[in-house]
């Protein structure tokens, strides 16, 4: 469907020729919303992460970051996973830890 739709008159003639319809509002499609972080996912990830802790190589990254080592935590994380972000993760737990006093 085109995005400029003009509103038709209802006349046959003219420049707005043309029978009045409603436009057709498609239901977004599932594949937009795929991924996409939602309340109980997020709730179920966090309890999961509180029971099981964290893998050996994240340990390893949090114990780097303490040491203040954070380029090399970063080559760490980039060979395990390919991510960096995970480092910006486990500086937050390291911050969240310090906060709860543990």
């Amino acid at each position: 469907m085109p995005k400029n739709v003009s509103v038709k008159s209802g006349l046959a003639l003219g420049l707005n020729s043309g029978h009045k319809v409603t436009p057709h509002q498609p239901a977004t499609k599932i594949s937009r919303s795929k991924g996409r972080a939602t309340k109980r996912t997020t709730f179920v990830r966090d309890i999961v992460r509180e029971v099981s802790g964290m893998a050996p190589y994240e340990r390893r990254i949090v114990e780097l970051i303490r040491n203040s080592k954070d380029k090399r935590a970063r080559k760490l994380a980039k060979k395990r996973l390919g991510a960096k972000a995970k480092v910006e993760e486990m500086t937050q737990i390291i911050a969240d830890s310090r906060r709860a006093g543990h």
